[in-house]
């Protein structure tokens, strides 16, 4: 193993590695090691492949830092990234601290609190920046379905209603979030949180998320994923948990409203790993959307420029 990635120094020796959880996307490994003081100490690898692979790896590694920084009991370490060695073709690792969870939904008020804590800070700022929330969320789906479409081929109804939702839904439901005084702070976001990345550690009784996608966004859209009906988040237990913490966002009477459209942006996102069918509910919701702010009203018109 120590010929493929970098562990740290203080490891006297391997003592082995095992295949550890799955995924169709990456090869995950639970690196068992020897320190020099004669103590046992455990990693956790994950791989991916190409210089997707490598883009990957590094975004994950760089976003769990940062929630690390801010909140260390609320993440594994993240200690390494980097390429393989004497691999053909390139592969590409994250190392992290290895964490032993329970499979089993996170208690919610423990889950639910630490998730309000991570919104509620301040970090500085990495990634591509817009003056505008709306503008950022219309380019960042804009970008996702073009992927989406090379991926499931043309589809015009649909591709007619990403328009009008770019054009007519976003700058008026969005766009509400920064006029008449209100203003949206950025804050991390995971990116990717159900119940897939998040567990309880077997050794602290801590809740602990992993597999982040971060990025810096209105922290209602953290929700958009948890009001597909294949996530178990989307009991009622953790939404209102999560909004006794942080509050709902004004205008509060529409909600339910951005928390349908950034489920778009979810479900698209995960068409694009050629799950084509979950379009047809995206096509649903933006439909939905275009029939309540399709007609241009004086909140649409307002500027859509804030402190994003």
């Amino acid at each position: 193993m120590r010929r493929l990635i970098a562990l740290p120094n203080n490891i006297s020796r391997v003592v082995r590695a095992d295949s550890y959880g799955t995924s169709a996307w990456n090869r995950t490994a639970r690196i068992t090691t020897e320190l020099a003081n004669g103590n046992e100490k455990r990693f956790f690898v994950k791989c991916h492949e190409g210089e997707r692979g490598k883009v990957m790896v590094q975004g994950e590694y760089e976003a769990e830092v940062e929630i690390h920084e801010v909140m260390p009991g609320f993440i594994p370490a993240p200690l390494a990234w980097g390429q393989c060695r004497a691999t053909s073709p390139p592969k590409f690792f994250i190392l992290k601290e290895f964490c032993d969870m329970s499979s089993h939904l996170p208690e919610p008020v423990q889950f639910c609190d630490k998730l309000a804590r991570l919104h509620a800070g301040y970090f500085a700022q990495t990634v591509d920046w817009d003056s505008s929330w709306a503008s950022f969320f219309s380019k960042m789906l804009a970008g996702l379905v073009d992927h989406d479409l090379t991926v499931n081929g043309r589809w015009k109804e649909y591709e007619d209603a990403v328009t009008k939702t770019r054009t007519v839904v976003i700058p008026r439901l969005l766009g509400a979030l920064e006029t008449e005084g209100r203003t949206i702070v950025p804050k991390l976001i995971h990116g990717n949180l159900w119940e897939e990345n998040c567990g309880t550690s077997l050794e602290t009784g801590e809740v602990q998320i992993f597999d982040a996608c971060s990025f810096y966004a209105h922290s209602e859209m953290e929700l958009g994923m948890w009001r597909s009906e294949r996530v178990r988040f989307r009991s009622k237990t953790y939404m209102r948990q999560y909004l006794r913490n942080v509050g709902i966002s004004e205008p509060a009477d529409e909600f339910d409203d951005r928390n349908r459209l950034y489920a778009v942006n979810f479900n698209i996102n995960r068409s694009t790993r050629k799950a084509s069918y979950v379009r047809e509910k995206a096509l649903d919701d933006m439909l939905f959307l275009i029939n309540k702010y399709g007609s241009k009203g004086p909140a649409s018109e307002a500027s859509t420029t804030g402190s994003m």
